[in-house]
């Protein structure tokens, strides 16, 4: 998955922003369970007043303060505050001016509060600071030194004649009005980073898109054969899906859930380092949970995809075979192997799902149980005065986002394992090294030759097989002469015309157009100069014209007309409503296979090539239109070179040279009557399709 990440380089900038905005996000998040505790500990216990620094005091109050502290502390605390009357008011001071004021007046405010305290109060007092010296601790509690000395503070402002209740409202208000504030960026950091995450993962899928495209367009028949169709298609849609999908995830979560995660630790270890074996047994838990899930339910996120691939494999054949299935009755067979894979893509998909069910309960569980045994455990912290409620909430707070944090990155190893796999099969295409390349300094053929295509000694064998296809094939195919090739299923007819456009590199020898050596040709250069008709015509999505054009997209009305008219599909396209515009679904289901035959032989004279190959191009004709079509063929492309696969004797009968194959090997070659005489294949072949008299009058 991560080897997928360089395609992201286009997307820097918006990945910098994310991550800032990120930091922005849990940062704000992270001081939510603070304003908390500042509201519990101090707007609510403390009614507002934050520590032991009045704002104002009396002057006989100070006095009195005076007495439990040193000259250097008292002469500190007078610097801090200005006279007005009988009250001191305190100076403009900072963070750190205000903490060392706090130290020096809490110890003798809680001394002269507790001079005030009846005989109850002080006997609590007493026994809290027993039971702190009885467990080990010397230091006075914290919070107790904080309570007594806000209780002073409380006191002398009640004397002042302020309005305490004012006071803690306004601390509650403001800390409300701060703590929206901070929800508020957090929603719009959340939003962005949302947006972001989605464009990058958006451009990402497209590019992969593209490359896959542009990769499996430059296959050759190779490369093509280590991959099925239905897996391509996969590969191009469900893989990169969810390559998307998790990438926006990993930019929405993966990347925060650590900055958040780190974040709540460090805010838990300023809070109270006394209870962190709590967060510690927490994350051992959720890994432990973690580690067993993945490692029943990894093995079957391996396996998906490929069942995703059978499935869209036995769809697209049964789709595409639905004919031949009603012909044969195979209904019942097809949907029994359908209901088979579509089972165990199903199946499987339960085992993972149902074994991911049982990880919310599981994290819930250990969320609530974490929950409880903070509470638990902080009850005797702050009943020891260690610990304030307010300091307890926001523990419990940063502990569950700390958890949180994990279980993010849990929900997301669920969705990794899948993206992984579908990021293997991406690579596995992209990485696939063509063997038909075009050569560095492509060659071009001189303008004085034309329609020339020689087989110096061409041998051809096809990967990964031992034996030769073709053997040693050696002729030339002169401009303007008709060159057919004849002989049994299986003789390597098509493969030798296939060798022509580079579907396949020759083994041994070298097949040349107008004098140079095909692999020494720009593949885009080769294929402009011929006009290739498939042994399965293939017709594109769209209107007649447009697939008539589809090799020469320049070509005029006039031209395309003259195309159909030599192709002897004028007489059907005339007869349509919207003749030439008359539309062509896909695969070319609304026409018949001759009609398909037609137009696949309209466009490659649309493109007027220099040669023109026809594979077997003629054998869904009628004898009459065979005729007809190869006489207004031979008219139109007297000046091209017309190379000929046939099954048919009548077909070729009158070609310039005929190559007899079998097995590979050119057993026979000249016109049709040297073959008649000199040929045994050839005679053979023509008795069975031919009658003495018509051979005789041929």
């Amino acid at each position: 998955m991560l080897k997928l990440m360089k395609y992201m380089k286009g997307s820097v900038k918006y990945i910098i922003c994310i991550i800032l905005l990120l930091f922005l996000q849990a940062n704000c998040d992270l001081a939510l369970p603070d304003y908390t505790s500042r509201i519990v500990n101090v707007g609510i216990q403390q009614q507002g007043i934050e520590d032991g620094v009045p704002e104002k005091i009396r002057e006989s109050s100070l006095k009195e303060l005076f007495l439990f502290m040193e000259e250097e502390d008292q002469k500190t605390v007078e610097e801090a505050y200005t006279k007005d009357g009988e009250l001191y008011l305190l100076n403009e001071i900072d963070k750190e001016q205000r903490e060392v004021l706090n130290e020096i007046l809490s110890q003798p405010m809680m001394i002269a509060q507790s001079m005030k305290l009846d005989s109850a109060q002080m006997e609590k007092m007493q026994a809290q600071m027993q039971k702190q010296t009885t467990e080990g601790d010397s230091q006075m509690p914290e919070s107790l030194v904080t309570q007594a000395a806000v209780s002073y503070v409380r006191s002398e402002y009640e004397a002042i004649g302020e309005d305490v209740d004012a006071i803690q409202m306004a601390y509650i208000r403001d800390s409300g009005i701060q703590m929206l504030g901070m929800a508020f960026v957090i929603m719009i950091a959340s939003a962005l980073v949302t947006f972001l995450s989605a464009r990058v993962a958006a451009t990402l899928g497209h590019d992969l898109r593209n490359m896959v495209y542009r990769k499996v367009m430059g296959f050759s028949s190779a490369e093509y054969n280590r991959f099925s169709t239905a897996s391509l298609i996969t590969r191009s849609t469900n893989d990169i899906q969810q390559i998307q999908l998790v990438t926006a995830m990993i930019f929405r979560m993966v990347l925060y859930a650590p900055i958040l995660g780190i974040g709540g630790i460090i805010k838990v270890l300023n809070t109270d380092v006394s209870m962190t074996w709590i967060i510690a047994l927490a994350v051992a838990l959720i890994l432990f949970v973690v580690f067993l899930l993945f490692k029943i339910a990894m093995p079957k996120f391996t396996k998906l995809q490929t069942l995703i691939d059978k499935l869209n494999l036995v769809t697209r054949e049964i789709l595409t075979g639905i004919p031949v299935i009603r012909a044969f009755s195979r209904e019942k067979h097809e949907e029994e192997r359908f209901e088979e894979a579509n089972q165990m893509l199903t199946k499987t998909n339960l085992f993972v799902n149902r074994a991911m069910t049982f990880m919310m309960p599981a994290m819930m569980l250990i969320m609530n149980g974490i929950s409880v045994l903070i509470i638990y455990c902080g009850s005797y912290a702050v009943d020891n005065g260690t610990m304030q409620v307010g300091d307890v909430m926001a523990f419990i707070q940063y502990s569950m986002q700390i958890i949180m944090s994990f279980l993010m990155i849990t929900m997301m190893s669920i969705m990794l394992p899948r993206a992984n796999v579908a990021a293997v099969r991406i690579r596995e295409v992209l990485n696939t090294e063509e063997t038909i390349l075009d050569p560095q300094n492509p060659v071009k053929p001189e303008e004085t030759v034309k329609g020339e295509v020689e087989f110096d000694h061409v041998s051809f064998a096809y990967p990964g097989s031992e034996e030769y296809a073709l053997k040693d094939i050696t002729f030339t195919a002169k401009k303007g002469q008709t060159v057919a090739f004849i002989g049994s299923t299986g003789s390597g007819k098509t493969t030798l015309i296939n060798l022509i456009p580079r579907f396949f590199d020759v083994t041994k020898g070298a097949v040349k157009i107008d004098g140079v050596d095909v692999r020494r040709m720009s593949q885009h250069d080769l294929r402009q100069r011929l006009g290739y008709v498939p042994q399965k015509g293939v017709l594109f999505s769209g209107t007649i014209a447009s697939n008539i054009r589809y090799g020469r997209t320049e070509a005029t009305d006039k031209e395309v007309e003259q195309a159909a008219e030599i192709a002897q599909a004028s007489e059907f396209i005339e007869e349509k409503d919207e003749r030439y515009d008359s539309p062509i679904s896909q695969g070319g289901t609304n026409v018949s296979g001759g009609q398909k035959q037609r137009l696949s032989i309209a466009r490659a004279i649309a493109c007027q090539p220099e040669i023109f190959i026809f594979d077997d191009s003629f054998s869904a004709l009628d004898y009459k239109t065979d005729v007809v079509l190869r006489k207004a063929l031979k008219k139109a492309t007297k000046e091209a070179t017309t190379l000929i696969v046939a099954q048919r004797i009548s077909t070729i009968l009158h070609a310039d040279k005929i190559l007899v194959l079998d097995e590979g090997c050119v057993v026979g070659q000249g016109t049709h009557q040297e073959l008649l005489n000199t040929c045994d294949v050839y005679r053979q072949i023509a008795m069975s399709q031919l009658s003495e008299e018509e051979l005789a009058n041929e």
